[in-house]
């Protein structure tokens, strides 16, 4: 029986990231708006962030909000950026009692005033917590991040700061926006797409990826140790042979 007791006893990823997808079509077949599948789809981040604590994921990353998801209909940008604020004020709570430290990657900067204040609010309230970090990818694009990594990396050259001889892959780590953050270990995506959509390209070189059927305001403490258990009977090697890691 696939139970929280029984995932602990096997390896677990140290960093889970997960595409919340679905929201949309899971409210068209209801007869909704797109924007009640985003309102739905706070209970699953809720759930899976409780559930990933209790387990014992030390990193868990969502993606929230893309540089691309912009360029959707006003009104469900606006409901997206209410229930961001919304949300923040209402787990603060939640996230003392699991001892849940906030993060955000992606272009802060360019989410309206009073989500940004509330998200540096909550981030700053939640500093010492030390049980899991909670990172949300807001306005967040990785050929972005990589752009504006390289960007840094090209100046500092023309500077004389840095050496193009000594760029290796820790100097460009160390400049993207996950720079204290480990590399993803297992990379689940809802809803029954197979794409990465421009989300931690960089990180994820070497995780397991895992794709539900399951649209995201469905997706439950039972779909997530599903995943856990799948991920635990994959051998993972790095490039290497069975043989080797034996």
């Amino acid at each position: 029986m696939n139970t929280i007791e029984s995932i602990q006893k096997g390896p677990l990823p140290g960093h889970l990231a997960i595409i919340m997808d679905g929201n949309g079509r899971w409210a068209k077949e209801r007869g909704k708006m797109r924007v009640f599948g985003h309102e739905s789809g706070v209970k699953a981040v809720r759930s899976t962030v409780e559930s990933a604590a209790k387990i014992g994921i030390k990193y868990l990353t969502l993606y929230a909000f893309s540089t691309e998801n912009w360029k959707r209909p006003k009104l469900e940008v606006d409901t997206l950026m209410r229930l961001l604020v919304a949300s923040l004020k209402k787990e603060l709570k939640t996230l003392h009692e699991n001892n849940i430290r906030l993060n955000a990657i992606g272009r802060i900067n360019t989410l309206p005033e009073k989500a940004m204040q509330e998200l540096e609010d909550v981030i700053e309230q939640t500093k010492d917590n030390t049980s899991m970090t909670l990172t949300l990818a807001l306005s967040y694009g990785s050929r972005e991040e990589l752009t504006t990594a390289f960007k840094a990396l090209a100046s500092k050259v023309k500077n004389n700061i840095i050496s193009p001889a000594n760029i290796d892959e820790t100097i460009i780590n160390n400049h993207l926006y996950t720079h204290d953050l480990p590399d993803v270990d297992l990379l689940i995506r809802t809803s029954g797409e197979y794409r990465i959509s421009n989300f931690l390209l960089w990180q994820i070189a070497y995780a397991e990826l895992y794709f539900s059927e399951v649209f995201w305001p469905d997706f439950s403490e039972q779909h997530l140790i599903e995943a856990l258990k799948d991920y635990q009977n994959r051998e993972r090697r790095f490039g290497k042979t069975s043989e080797q890691l034996n």
